[in-house]
């Protein structure tokens, strides 16, 4: 591995305090769920038609808040009719930030089989197996898979920042050489061969560059896995009614994309060993098991996640006109100048750091959450009280919460240091994007990302890095990129 110019600080993102659990007693009035589900069939049909084509996912929560004047109501989500048996679309949606918070308090809500709702993709995409996702904090097999995840990321953090950032300067280069070919690059393609090239050695413990196939191929067999596996569930704003008939009516079978999957199981059960071991006998884990979610925490949590966020960053970017990329390059420059980047000179880094978080309010990498009750309890809005039954699946559009007027000054509005000085830090504790709070403590009692200090802090690591390299970066508002000035 090739580490130029840059050392890194052994030691891992410090874990933040535990957020509070949204409260359980409450003198708000309590209110009827405004909404309903309609005639069977034909009320989840018109909702998955709104939903994905009439209105799409932004205007079909806004218009029913307006229509009921409540941000919990009654609903239905895809996918629903014709093929998809045993599949409830029914469900409460919490759209602000009090009522979304009781998502994630664990002694009201359980997590089984809900990743993306009450539709679950086939086991065969993962070994024929319930991966850590899918699984209940009150299994037990999810306090090992969770530990094991936690462990992996406290070992790599030996080598993280380093691996970044040499695969950045790849990257770049890349993308160098793209502008210098044809006078604009949209750099998808490199980003995606960035994050699974790093991801693959710090969690896996294998370079990719060991088999040429998966160093050419291993991010594209990762898109099509993770494509089959969501298109019930992703919005696609287009060539209507194709999408629906041929993509949104039922699920696609994971043979489509076993050829790739297997070829990325060889790979890491060959260069993975030594991590595949330590789940075997540190956390008594069957090779299979660790295989397969390994593979899941991969290419699903953490190459997908990067994968939609990442491009977000660069798109902000370009949107800006207030001279936002002087002022990260003036606080780079002043407080880590050129030397070596880690993870303690990042967290000095106020306002990269808040511009990451802004990001990440606006653009969470998955939009859906879901969280089925475990009791009945009673669930608190801003303005109201709700009485929850045992089963029943709640729903939070997180593009929506985050927008909550109530608590963010200007909801629509990109502000770049928002989460800035006393009052930012306060807001961290609303900022959702991690199956929980930013103020939150990933643990084997609850389902937050085990990684959700590296995704912020790696966020900074490769804003921080793109204003060392570079005085300023000419990027639309797609995120293509036609020119850049090199750092002085």
């Amino acid at each position: 591995m090739m580490i130029q110019k840059v050392v890194c600080c052994a030691t891992p993102p410090v874990a933040t305090p535990t957020s509070v659990p949204p409260q359980r007693t409450t003198s708000l009035p309590v209110r009827t769920i405004p909404g309903g589900y309609g005639w069977p069939v034909v009320g989840p049909l018109g909702d998955r038609l709104s939903y994905f084509w009439f209105e799409g996912p932004a205007t079909y929560f806004k218009k029913r808040i307006e229509e009921h004047k409540s941000t919990v109501f009654r609903t239905n989500m895809p996918p629903t009719f014709p093929f998809f048996t045993g599949v409830n679309p029914n469900v409460i949606a919490v759209l602000d930030c009090k009522s979304f918070a009781h998502m994630f308090d664990m002694e009201l809500v359980e997590k089984k089989n809900i990743l993306i709702g009450d539709f679950m993709p086939s086991t065969g995409f993962t070994g024929d197996m319930r991966v850590c996702a899918y699984l209940d904090t009150s299994e037990p097999k999810h306090t090992q898979v969770k530990k094991f995840a936690m462990e992996i990321l406290k070992r790599s953090s030996k080598i993280w920042v380093p691996t970044v950032t040499s695969n950045l300067d790849t990257m770049w280069d890349s993308i160098e050489a793209g502008i210098s070919e044809s006078g604009s690059v949209t750099p998808l393609a490199q980003l995606q061969q960035f994050i699974f090239n790093f991801l693959t050695i710090c969690l896996i413990g294998a370079d990719p560059a060991k088999s040429p196939e998966v160093a050419e191929k291993g991010y594209m067999w990762l898109d099509a896995w993770l494509a089959l596996q969501v298109l019930p569930i992703t919005n696609i704003p287009t060539l209507q009614p194709l999408v629906e008939i041929f993509l949104h009516s039922f699920a696609y079978p994971s043979f489509l994309v076993s050829g790739g999957y297997n070829k990325l199981v060889e790979f890491v059960e060959k260069e993975g060993q030594e991590v595949l071991e330590l789940a075997q006998t540190e956390f008594g884990l069957s090779k299979a098991e660790a295989l397969h979610n390994l593979i899941f925490i991969l290419g699903f949590n953490a190459f997908g996640g990067f994968s939609v966020f990442l491009p977000s960053i660069f798109s902000a970017l370009g949107n800006d006109t207030t001279g936002l990329q002087q002022k990260l390059r003036n606080e780079v420059k002043e407080k880590i100048g050129t030397n070596s980047l880690s993870f303690d000179s990042v967290r000095q880094l106020d306002l990269v750091n808040s511009f990451v978080y802004e990001t990440l309010r606006l653009n969470p990498p998955v939009a859906l959450q879901y969280a089925r009750a475990r009791k009945d309890f009673t669930l608190s809005s801003h303005d109201s009280a709700f009485e929850i039954k045992k089963g029943e699946l709640l729903c939070g559009y997180q593009p929506q919460v985050m927008r909550d007027e109530k608590v963010f000054d200007e909801p629509e509005k990109f502000v770049a240091d928002r989460f800035t000085k006393e009052k930012g830090s306060e807001l961290l504790s609303y900022l959702f994007w991690s199956n929980g709070p930013q103020t939150g403590s990933p643990s084997e009692s609850n389902k937050q990302c085990a990684a959700k200090d590296y995704v912020t802090l790696t966020s900074s690591i490769i804003v921080a890095h793109m204003f060392q390299r570079y005085e300023s970066v000419k990027i639309d508002s797609s995120g293509a990129i036609s020119d850049y000035e090199a750092a002085k």
